[in-house]
């Protein structure tokens, strides 16, 4: 399948304050220099600033996200932000299972489920991430995670007009370290196939498959012209215009 538009998206993680927003407008002026973009882009800044930068992105090529959601509806939940909650201050997709919500505030599947439920009934696509530590890919395990986590934290509901897999090696984030080609080659096919094998050539071929994990714009080109590479969930290089830009050149 050859008509999967592909996404570029930026997580901001706990990084950026109000004057920040330079950066998302110098994005905005090099997308808008372009005759045509030829991927989605999009850039999840901390909750701080989401109703700004949406109000900042409205009518440009640049989509905000939230970087996670409750899985309850509002109500009293000290800290926690629903996913009504970001669709209104503008987002209009948000980031569930990100290994660093799974290790660092032991997220399961099931949680990741939840989120993601209730991202859809706010309105909102949810990017699924998933991928092995380093002692996982050590011990030759990197399929059975990646699978298992594709079975249990995309809900039943899930298809490519809510949902956006991302694959991301826990052992290459924020490390310089990416894998080669040719393994994230593998681990991309085996997640389309358990997709097509769960939902249905239609609607498995349809996800939209990222890959995450060090992505910068020297390596931005060979990691995206991987078969069922459908784009990139970008790190430290989203918070540079001139960085993330360059990642997003690889679509040129």
């Amino acid at each position: 399948m050859t008509n999967r538009r592909p996404i570029v998206a930026g997580n901001w993680k706990m990084n950026g304050l109000r004057g920040s927003k330079a950066e998302i407008e110098a994005l905005i002026a090099a997308l808008s220099a372009r005759p045509a973009n030829a991927c989605d882009v999009v850039i999840a800044p901390p909750f701080t600033l989401v109703a700004d930068f949406s109000s900042t992105c409205a009518s440009s090529p640049v989509e905000i996200a939230g970087q996670d959601c409750s899985a309850l509806a509002p109500g009293a939940h000290t800290g926690d932000v629903a996913a009504s909650m970001l669709a209104d201050a503008g987002a209009t997709a948000v980031i569930v299972g990100h290994s660093e919500r799974r290790q660092d505030h032991r997220e399961t599947d099931e949680d990741v489920n939840a989120k993601a439920l209730a991202a859809y009934e706010a309105g909102l696509t949810t990017i699924i991430c998933v991928g092995e530590t380093e002692p996982e890919r050590d011990r030759g395990a990197t399929l059975d995670v990646v699978n298992g986590q594709l079975a249990g934290s995309l809900p039943d509901s899930a298809d490519s007009s809510n949902t956006v897999v991302a694959y991301e090696p826990v052992w290459a984030i924020g490390t310089g370290r990416t894998p080669t080609a040719d393994d994230v080659a593998k681990v991309h096919a085996t997640m389309r196939e358990t997709l097509v094998a769960r939902f249905g050539d239609e609607v498995g071929n349809g996800f939209r498959l990222l890959y995450g994990g060090s992505v910068k714009p020297a390596n931005a080109a060979e990691l995206m012209g991987v078969a069922d590479v459908d784009g990139a969930l970008v790190g430290g290089a989203s918070l540079k215009a001139v960085d993330f830009d360059g990642i997003i050149d690889a679509y040129r």
